[in-house]
């Protein structure tokens, strides 16, 4: 089993990026996925950012609502994170696990397989 993300990198405050989770010997689409990151200097803490189940329930972070969206492509094995306007806060190591039925504080119920991680810089 492979998860692998992918489209990370330097933008600026109020730009756009679009991250890609894809897997490799597991169905996304059975499993719920998050999208979860870990800001600099901040070994111990992650944040679940969004999580989508296997059932299409959808659930974001409060600072994000409205910014980011998550999403599935059936067909390419994929689930998307969209981030729109971003801002300096949202500067981390954007990490896809996947796992589990459901979602609980927007990281999923059992993440059994995590990628490397993609850097999101936000800079001007």
């Amino acid at each position: 089993v492979q998860v692998v993300e992918s489209g990370g990198g330097l933008v600026q405050p109020g730009g756009s990026l679009r991250l890609s989770c894809a897997g490799s010997g597991v169905t996304l689409a059975y499993n719920a996925v998050a999208w979860i990151r870990q800001g600099p200097g901040k070994e111990r803490e992650r944040e679940g950012v969004a999580c989508i189940t296997s059932y299409h329930e959808i659930t974001y972070t409060d600072s994000v609502k409205g910014r980011f969206t998550i999403s599935r492509d059936y067909g390419q094995n994929t689930v998307d994170l969209q981030m729109n306007n971003l801002d300096p806060d949202d500067t981390a190591v954007y990490y896809c696990a996947v796992g589990g039925d459901y979602c609980s504080e927007n990281q999923c119920s059992r993440c059994d397989y995590w990628g490397q991680g993609t850097q999101v810089t936000v800079a001007s």
